[in-house]
């Protein structure tokens, strides 16, 4: 009788799981559509202390995890409307980051960043402007 009740339990909790990994993708195709009007092509990114440098992007969910470049990381999206997502993300082995975008218009948008790379504590934020196509 307790196998009987232990197993129902691993069961359910088993399909809980399922529906969450569900919820995960769904989360992750919104971020893609909430970024969507972001222009690809080569953008200008300068830090509020005033640092420029010009980076590519071919992909504007990009934008999320500027820190960790393009290591494979599971991204979860926290907030989102037509304006703003706010996403969390995680790379295994090199630590974790939240990341706001806020599209001002497809050509010029707003990120703050932080988290942990590689050991060490990160808080960025960029003016990002396209300056063209990539090079």
């Amino acid at each position: 009788m307790l196998l009987r009740r232990m197993m129902g339990l691993a069961l359910a909790g088993a399909s809980l799981l399922m529906v969450g990994d569900g919820s995960a993708v769904a989360h992750r195709a919104a971020t893609q559509s909430a970024l969507s009007q972001i222009e690809r092509g080569q953008w200008l990114l300068k830090e509020r202390l005033g640092t420029e440098r010009k980076v590519c992007f071919a992909n504007p969910n990009s934008f999320i995890q500027i820190a960790h470049g393009p290591a494979p990381c599971e991204q979860f999206v926290v907030s989102q409307d037509s304006r703003q997502s706010t996403v969390v993300y995680t790379c295994n082995g090199h630590g974790k980051g939240r990341t706001t975008v806020t599209v001002e218009t497809p050509r010029l948008v707003r990120i703050e960043t932080q988290g942990v790379l590689d050991g060490a504590p990160f808080e960025q934020e960029y003016e990002a402007r396209k300056v063209g196509a990539c090079s």
